[in-house]
């Protein structure tokens, strides 16, 4: 069995296993379980989640280049660490337009704006569930609901960081950290595509200035070939 076939076969099931784990993290969380059923969701959590650590070990081995896999599948190491992050995937179907026959620059750029968002909702609920978790049962914090969580999430993603709600424990700061710079790097990808997209539609109307790329250049010089083919032939038939 080849990488492409194992990832074929396990989409599905590694959905729905994303999907048990962040039912599983939020119900331990939010319900603020304790004795056994805080034990249970902490079993399920952590079955599911490594299972994306196996999925993610077994595609390595079987893929032909490892480096070149490694270095083009950041994304997936990132789902790994984060299962979570794969329901992101269901977004697909907000990328594409009936009808139309976008780009390939315009349907990346969707893509990046549609996952990042996506990805960016995540990631908040995720950090505020990690939070809450981390500094509800410290005498010395003053996050101590799901929506002060939320809270906090939203303005240290945005680095706006009011400082009405902010982490004292070592785990809450920890989490802090990597929000705000999980933020800083989505913020940066939208506002490039954004920016893009921009540069995009002004020159649309300017594109004699633009110089013609190599793909271009295949393309012209493929229709002068096959201009001047019938013509050598017909230059042939008259010389015999």
């Amino acid at each position: 069995m080849d990488e492409k076939t194992w990832h074929r076969r396990t989409q599905v099931p590694l959905m729905l296993a994303s999907l048990l784990y962040l039912v599983a993290y939020s119900w331990r969380v939010i319900g603020d379980l304790t004795g056994p059923a805080h034990l249970v969701m902490t079993i399920i959590i952590l079955a599911t989640w490594a299972l994306f650590i196996v999925d993610y070990l077994v595609r390595l081995s079987l893929a032909k280049n490892r480096s070149k896999w490694f270095r083009t599948h950041l994304g997936t190491l990132a789902i790994a660490l984060i299962p979570v992050f794969r329901l992101v995937l269901l977004l697909q179907a907000l990328t594409r337009v009936p009808g139309l026959r976008p780009s390939a620059g315009t349907r990346l750029r969707t893509q990046i704006m549609v996952y990042g968002a996506g990805a960016g909702i995540l990631f908040i609920y995720i950090a505020s569930l990690a939070v809450l978790e981390a500094e509800r049962r410290s005498p010395d914090s003053n996050i101590h609901t799901f929506f002060e969580a939320v809270w906090w999430s939203c303005v240290t993603i945005t680095t706006t960081g009011y400082g009405d709600y902010y982490p004292v424990t070592a785990e809450g700061r920890l989490v802090s950290v990597g929000l705000m710079f999980g933020g800083i790097a989505l913020s940066g990808i939208i506002t490039a595509t954004l920016a893009s997209w921009v540069l995009e539609r002004v020159a649309r109307n300017h594109d004699d200035a633009e110089p013609a790329t190599r793909g271009q250049m295949r393309q012209l010089m493929a229709k002068v070939e096959a201009l001047a083919a019938p013509d050598s032939g017909e230059g042939d038939e008259r010389r015999e």
